[in-house]
This record gives C-alpha cells, structure tokens and sequence, in this order.
C-alpha cells in the first residue's frame, strides 16, 4: 500500500471523522453499543455487507453464515465490516411474481449504501432478481464493489438419474397425466430435486445471474459455479471480504469495472453457457444505471453467433456441480478469449483473459472447446416485426429446431387466469400448429412481467406426444424452462401493443433465420382494431405497485423505472441532525 493510498480520505471519516466533534461522539458512540473497539473508528475502510438472507428465499438461506465468512476477509484485511439486510426476492414463494419487486430491491440497496458511512460494499446474492436488484443499486452509488454469488445446489438425483431444479418441474404436467407419475412420486421427487442450500442447479437465471456477474467481472475468478455447500464457497467469501478492502484503498470503483467492453463480455459469454432469456433484461437495467448505452438488438448482433460450449439443462443434460467440476467459467473464457475483450478489468485488479488463462477443462463433455462445440450460432436471436414493434426475443439453444420457422393460427389467452381455465377444455380448438398467444403478463399487464411466457401445452396435444409448440407473450420465462418460446414482446399488451389486438383465428408467422414476427393481417384490420383498444383498469390504486405501474419502461429497455435509469453518487449533502 502506498503513501497516497493511504492518505485517501475516506467516505466513512464524513461520519467517524467530521468537522464537527459532536457529531462524531454521536455516530461513533452508538455503534460503540455493540463492543467495536476504538481502532475500528481510526482510518479503517467500512465494508457493508449487503444481505439478501431470508427464510422466504430457501435459494439464500444459507447467506447468514457466509456472512461471516466475509467479516473474517475484512478484518483480516483491516477493515470494518457491517452487515445490513435489504429486501430479499425469492423465485418460489413470492406473488405476483419476484420480478415486480426487483426495482424496489435495487432502490433499498441504493439508498441504504448511500446512507450509510459505507467506503465499499460486498453483495451477497443468490436467487434470480437479488442479484441483478443489488448490483444495479451499487452501479447508480458508485463506490467498490464485489459480488458473492450464493451459489447452486447440489445436483438433483431422482432413481438414479439427474434432475434440474425448475426444468423437471416443467415436464410434471405431462408426467403425472401420461407417464403414471405417482403422489409418491413426486413427494420422492420434491426431496431429491432441491437436496441442499442454494439456488437452482441448472443453467437457470439464478445460475445465469451468477456468471453474468463473474463475466463482467464482478466476481473474483471462478465464483460462479461453486456450490453453495462446498467449503470453496466460504474460501471464496473470506478472499472477496480480504478484497474489498483492498479495492477501497485502490479507489478501484463499480464503474472502472462495468465498461462497454464487459458488457460485450458479458453477452457473449451467456450465449457461450447457454444462459437465460431474463439475463437481457437484467443487463439492460444494469447498463442503464452506470451509463452504458446497449440497446436490445445487439444482444443478438454481438451474441446470436456464438456457439454453446457448456452442456447443461434447460438446453443440455448437465447440472452446475458437474460444470463446476469441469472447471466452471474460467474454462468458458478461456475457450473464448478469441471473442473476448481480454483486457476488461476485474474485482481482483487484473484483466479477465489474464485471470483465467491457465483454466483446466476436466470434462469436455460438460464444456466443449470452440471448435467442436454443442451447438452453432446459439446465442438469444431478437425478432422484429408488426408484432413486436421494439423487439422480442426468443432461445434457440432451448427451443425446436423444426419449429424455427413456422406459420399457425392464433390461439390467444388474454390473461394467464385465463389461459388455465381453458386450456385443457376438450372443446378448445388447438393442434399441434396452433401459436399459443398470451396477453396481460409484461411489465405493467400482471403486473410484473411473469415467468409465465413457457406455458404448459394443452392435455390433448400431449396425448399426441408433442412436445413442443410455438408460444408468444409479453412476458418472461424461467431460465430453468424450455421449448420454442417468444417472450418479452414490446411494446406489451397492456399499453396497446401489437399483441393486445390478436384474435384466435389470426395467422401468426415466425421465421426465427429472418428475425422476424409478424401477426398477418391488413394494415386497415389493424388500425381498426387499435381504434377499439382501450386501455385496461390499473392493478393498484396505492403504494409500490401504483408507482411500479406509471414508472416501469418497458422490456426492450430493461423494465428498470423511469426516475431510476442513471446514478445519484455516494455523495449525501446534509449530515444527521
């Protein structure tokens, strides 16, 4: 550590150190309250330990202890950690659905740092939206930052085979209808498809949160796919609580990390492991906050060509305890250094190619090499048309291939209550070549934007033995979940979009080589019906939801609020009074 590091006034010292004496007495002598030593008030950077821990998150409920696995880094490292809840998203439990409440988790996270006398900040993640929620309300403060993934589960083992965390769920309907899956069955199931802490074994969005951060190099090198209950993990806390500190005295902020050149990272290498629809929308947010202009086409333009190297569920057959094994992401950079922007800096000072240029691959049938890799070209494709005006997005590496261009006859759901009531009616005229039209789930339509776009198909398809169908909505999907699958259509339903003036019967085309979506009807019939359109009654009349409502963008632009896009710094003018 050098003269002028150490000479760096920090954040904390406006609190422990001000001007006025009496104030310092008065912040200093509460936290005394709890037995910190006089030494902790002396020049000591303060860490605050951002925890997503709850009860309600099972995929966080080992965060507690992890906790204090950072503490020990930081004081070993010589600072002063303080731990601090915010709110925590859980996937499982949460209605309407986690993804409303990412917004609230990024603004909790924001202003309790700024808040706070707080010099850097490690974020303690897990569950799909505590990770995107945390790091966004760290980009618009501004200050050093690392992640901890919580990490995935052990992998799910049922009679001797694996089985993914939310992908098997998605086959229940069919199993226990056609399959003689039983009661016992799936009680049997339940226990070994979530066998220990953490969040979801597949390449799920939790697990794509986990490497999209590592990938834009929030993370120290190979975080991503420790499991949650591997002594590794608490290593990995205990090293990054060391770091933190370190990066404060380096003044090395979230904003010298979360470049244009990561963020092209970060694109490439989900397409790289297969990674999740919502990984999009969770990076647009991102982006929005420190400032980085990336709009939705080019998540295809950078990311469509890139092959899929990592051999795992909803798009292969592995689980992340297997890609861990084989080496996890550093392997992945390592294959795709030639795609890559090497030199993007990381937590840990040192460029991304650097850190992982001696990455082993322990199994090459979990993650492939460039040349012979899984599947070509598997990055998310993005369409565009009369349909989607701003966009919508689809997952060729989960999807089938021989539905990739296809033409069929509407068959629209205007709300998901909707869609269940009818759905598996003997009456209900659908065939395998039907397109599956949801309306009322994006943003501001459920509101929420649920993972609802990958909806079962109806009982008297899969008599037949299909699969698969061509499904389209406003919403989102489950990174655990599968098949040819449209979502995120922007403009949605709610606001008057394209989707909004569908009608059973209508010919929808999807040709996803051409990037486009087109709803086939004359351009008077859809004048005509947008004439009609009117604007559905609100969800809320009071509280979150109501400001969610009027505030949230929409998906194309990462469905963050309106007043939130951008930063407010770390600079609090007025003191305690």
């Amino acid at each position: 550590m050098n003269n002028n590091n150490q000479k760096k006034k920090l954040r904390s010292e406006e609190w422990f150190a001000p001007k006025d004496p009496k104030m310092g007495f008065f912040h200093r002598s509460w936290l005394r309250n709890q037995g910190y030593p006089q030494d902790h008030f002396e020049g000591r950077p303060v860490i605050g330990i951002c925890n997503t821990w709850s009860e309600l998150t099972p995929c966080n409920g080992h965060l507690r202890e992890l906790a204090e696995f950072v503490k020990r880094g930081v004081l070993e490292a010589g600072g002063f950690p303080l731990e601090f809840p915010v709110i925590s998203m859980g996937e499982t439990l949460m209605r309407p659905t986690a993804m409303l409440f990412r917004n609230l988790g990024s603004m909790d996270t924001e202003e309790s740092i700024r808040a706070y006398p707080l010099d850097g900040v490690v974020l303690l993640t897990g569950c799909d939206k505590t990770t995107p929620a945390t790091v966004m309300g760290a980009a618009s403060v501004d200050i050093p930052t690392i992640v901890v993934p919580g990490g995935p589960m052990l992998n799910g083992k049922y009679k001797g085979e694996r089985i993914g965390s939310g992908t098997f769920g998605w086959t229940l309907k069919n199993k226990i209808k056609h399959e003689g899956f039983t009661a016992e069955d799936q009680v049997e199931a339940e226990i070994c498809h979530s066998r220990s802490a953490g969040h979801c074994m597949t390449m799920g969005t939790a697990s794509t949160m986990a490497c999209m951060v590592e990938a834009l190099g929030l993370t120290l090198p190979g975080a991503a796919a420790i499991p949650a209950v591997d002594s590794r993990k608490k290593t990995l806390a205990q090293l990054s609580g060391r770091r933190i500190v370190d990066m404060v005295r380096e003044d090395l902020k979230i904003s010298k990390i979360l470049t244009r050149e990561a963020f092209d990272n970060a694109i490439k290498l989900n397409a790289a492991v297969g990674g999740s629809t919502n990984f999009i929308i969770h990076l647009q947010a991102i982006a929005g906050r420190i400032g980085v202009g990336l709009n939705l086409k080019e998540f295809d333009t950078i990311g469509s060509d890139i092959p899929l190297l990592v051999n795992l569920m909803p798009s292969g057959q592995f689980l992340m305890e297997d890609f861990f094994d084989a080496g996890g992401l550093p392997v992945v950079i390592k294959n795709m250094k030639e795609h890559l922007h090497n030199e993007a800096i990381t937590v840990n000072g040192k460029p991304i190619g650097e850190n992982n240029l001696h990455a082993e691959n322990y199994n090459k049938e979990v993650i492939s090499d460039l040349e012979t890799p899984f599947k070509q070209k598997a990055g998310i494709a993005v369409l565009y048309g009369n349909l989607c005006e701003n966009g919508a997005v689809i997952k060729p590496s989960a999807a089938t291939d021989s539905l990739m261009v296809h033409k069929g006859k509407a068959v629209v759901f205007e709300t998901i209550e909707d869609y269940h009531e009818r759905i598996d009616l003997p009456e209900l005229e659908i065939d395998e070549n039907s397109v599956i039209i949801l309306q009322g789930v994006g943003p501001v339509g459920y509101p929420g934007m649920a993972e609802v776009g990958n909806v079962d198909l109806p009982e008297k398809i899969l008599k037949k033995g299909i699969k698969d169908m061509v499904r389209i909505s406003d919403g989102r999907m489950s990174g655990t979940a599968f098949g040819t699958v449209v979502l995120h259509v922007s403009p949605e339903s709610a606001v008057g979009g394209t989707l909004a003036l569908v009608k059973t019967g209508d010919l929808i085309e999807l040709n996803v080589p051409e990037r486009r979506l087109h709803l086939d009807i004359s351009e008077e019939e859809l004048a005509k019906r947008k004439a009609a359109w009117k604007t559905p009654e609100p969800h809320a009349t009071r509280g979150y939801v109501k400001i969610y409502e009027q505030h949230v963008q929409q998906a194309h632009l990462g469905a963050d609020m309106d007043f939130l896009v951008g930063g407010s710094g770390s600079y609090v003018k007025r003191d305690v009074h």
